[in-house]
């Protein structure tokens, strides 16, 4: 759906879910329901886990930790069947998103998603939200066998993408994954979700650019971010 008006250099990797949908109340919900039914109450330590995992590490984690379902395959089956319902007829994008990516792809910017979230969901999700014919590449570590541990996510959409790791910008809501993406020399906005993914003082501090929201960051004010145009011309949220 991009045009040729603007052909730019650089390109874009977003996060899905607490970046592009709003999506991640409903992930922790159900964390909470799969830890009510063996009466456990996760600590600050299994959030981190189940945050950073791929869903069958966090399928496994709640099985073994907890004793819930028989399997970790049935934790997965019961996550995958609750989230596709979720994704199919309720998800929406989080607000100032679809306006965002509408204008970054008149302007022919390249953008791609990189997610934990498994395909058949991130796929049903973006679609659902109107999102997904505005992205070249739409990848998850599950499709790879890898997590956001590790940058290999983040290189196979920017490869689709055809930019340099150093003009390729990832946009991420937690603060593992803004790590991965600096050690591995991306440039990083950092886009406040949750004190779960992360706090803004710590993705602050850690992200090259840290917003509260899409809704008074336009793509004028990512473009410049993005161009390293000076501060006066980008006007991100504190």
């Amino acid at each position: 759906m991009a045009n040729s008006c603007m052909t730019a250099d650089f390109g874009i990797v977003f996060d899905c879910d607490g970046v592009l949908l709003d999506s991640m109340g409903m992930w922790h919900a159900l964390d909470d329901r799969l830890a009510a039914r063996v009466g456990a109450v996760f600590t600050e330590a299994d959030r981190d886990f189940v945050t950073s995992g791929t869903l069958l590490e966090s399928g496994r984690y709640i099985h073994e930790r907890f004793g819930a379902a028989d399997t970790a395959q049935d934790v997965v089956d019961i996550i995958m069947h609750d989230m596709l319902e979720f994704y199919t007829n309720e998800v929406q994008p989080k607000p100032g998103v679809m306006a965002l990516v509408q204008e970054l792809s008149e302007r022919g910017i390249p953008m791609g998603v990189a997610s934990s979230t498994p395909s058949p969901l991130l796929r049903t999700g973006l679609a659902t939200a109107g999102l997904a014919s505005y992205m070249r590449a739409i990848v998850s570590v599950d499709d790879l066998g890898t997590s956001k541990r590790e940058p290999l996510v983040y290189d196979t959409v920017r490869a689709a993408l055809g930019t340099a790791r150093e003009r390729t910008w990832g946009i991420e809501d937690s603060l593992y994954a803004i790590r991965t993406l600096a050690s591995a020399g991306y440039r990083t906005l950092a886009v406040y979700d949750s004190e779960i993914a992360g706090d803004a003082t710590s993705l602050a501090g850690l992200a090259d650019c840290c917003i509260m929201s899409f809704e008074d960051f336009t793509a004028a004010s990512l473009i410049g971010l993005m161009s390293d145009a000076p501060a006066s011309e980008v006007s991100p949220k504190p």
